[in-house]
């Protein structure tokens, strides 16, 4: 059995960091590409063809990344060891006529994307982040990380209500940000992000624009303890996936019996439905592409996909002190206690008991602490890109993540260092 990297607390330093460099799927993996390229990591262009040289390599398709390292002595039937995670993070989005407002305030029109917890995007200072769609068919990522936007809450005076019988948003009317005075302008929005991203506003033809909390991550608590920052569901998944699989592609290839990937996808939060979501062929392609690029053909595609394993990690609960009734009374999982192992008999997480045992093996190897997280019976379980990857591929997929508190907050919280501990195993796990 192969030894593997290690990381320790310097690695949730780093974790902030990529929070801050990833305001947008498209910034994140922009972000986990450069750090790859540090790695020796080249990109292949999806219309290229591909060859089957050994090293490290990896496809970007708008918000998603899939890397992989093929070390020498790979054969076409060698088996992946896969982590999958997420970039996207429930938000707010850009409308495509974005220009609104009323009574002298210019407005900006947003949707809501995925699950969010509403009242957290209130009275907070907001940058403005994505991509835009030149004329030429190219993009550009855009990022005014300062403060430019803000949803005003309705002062406590004019709802006396706020408090007693709690607050109540309508996701239309009260949701839409205000950025200064003045009559509306079509066309305002645009131009001004065209000036910012050094472009003529006529050559914007498209984008993919959404707010984002401008307050940096920071610790927390006495003792440093605790991490509170944005975007953790799932960004700390996808820190940890990247620096682990560059870590891994440095060691020796005679001691990678498998060929590591990592693959972030887009849309998790919305039902991973999209040409860039779990729920899309890109992984599948790639795997594909990767045993016949190296000489396979069917039988040794089915070969690998038999023998390969996916850890799918995401973000889970931690015990909350103040609702303790909400979780399973004999399953607490709590901040710093180590990665954890979700388990869901209706699948609605992967999991299974020869999955349990693999991940218990990559912990025990790194020497990392686990646990485990199971759904009150009475309270509706969610679910990750685990079940899609299982039944899409046919391949053993195992449920894991970091135990965090304010999940889909604008600002989540996490122990300072469980995003260490989950990079170690993630790193012994790919490292077989």
């Amino acid at each position: 059995m192969s030894s593997s990297p290690r990381f320790d607390r310097g690695h949730t330093d780093d974790l902030m960091a990529f929070l801050m460099a990833s305001p947008s799927p498209y910034h994140a993996v922009a972000t986990a590409a450069a750090r790859l390229e540090k790695a020796g990591f080249r990109q292949v262009e999806e219309t290229a063809a591909w060859d089957g040289t050994t090293g490290g390599k990896y496809v970007l398709r708008g918000g998603a990344i899939v890397a992989w390292y093929v070390p020498e002595g790979a054969g076409a039937h060698t088996p992946f060891r896969i982590v999958g995670a997420h970039t996207d993070s429930p938000n707010l989005r850009v409308k495509p006529l974005p220009d609104s407002g009323a009574y002298g305030w210019r407005q900006v029109a947003v949707e809501i994307y995925g699950g969010t917890l509403l009242n957290t995007w209130l009275d907070r200072d907001l940058g403005l982040a994505g991509r835009i769609s030149l004329r030429d068919g190219t993009d550009r990522l855009v990022c005014v990380d300062r403060p430019l936007l803000r949803v005003p809450q309705l002062a406590v005076h004019l709802d006396r209500s706020a408090n007693t019988d709690g607050l109540k948003l309508d996701r239309q009317k009260h949701m839409q940000p205000i950025w200064g005075l003045g009559d509306v302008e079509e066309g305002d929005l645009i131009r001004f992000v065209a000036e910012e991203a050094g472009v003529d506003a006529e050559d914007i033809t498209g984008w993919d624009l959404m707010p984002h909390p401008v307050e940096p991550p920071s610790y927390l608590g006495r003792d440093r303890e605790l991490v509170a920052g944005p975007r953790m569901d799932n960004l700390l998944s996808v820190h940890a996936a990247t620096a682990a699989l560059a870590a891994v592609a440095g060691q020796p290839d005679a001691e990678l019996p498998y060929i590591p990937v990592m693959a972030a996808f887009d849309h998790e939060e919305n039902g991973s439905q999209s040409d860039t979501g779990a729920d899309g062929p890109l992984l599948g392609t790639v795997l594909e592409r990767s045993v016949f690029a190296r000489g396979g053909g069917y039988e040794d595609r089915a070969r690998a996909f038999a023998g390969t394993v996916c850890l799918s990690s995401d973000t889970g609960h931690a015990i909350h002190p103040n609702y303790a009734e909400r979780h399973d009374p004999t399953h607490h999982p709590v901040v710093n206690g180590g990665p954890i192992l979700k388990v869901n008999v209706n699948m609605r997480y992967a999991t299974d008991g020869g999955g349990r045992s693999v991940f218990a093996a990559a912990c025990e190897k790194a020497g990392v602490p686990w646990q485990t997280f199971v759904s009150n019976n009475a309270m509706p379980c969610g679910t990750t890109i685990g079940p899609i990857t299982a039944a899409r591929h046919g391949i053993k997929t195992v449920d894991i993540g970091v135990a965090i508190l304010s999940m889909h907050s604008a600002r989540e919280l996490c122990g300072a260092d469980d995003p260490y501990l989950l990079a170690n195993a993630l790193a012994a796990f790919l490292a077989g």
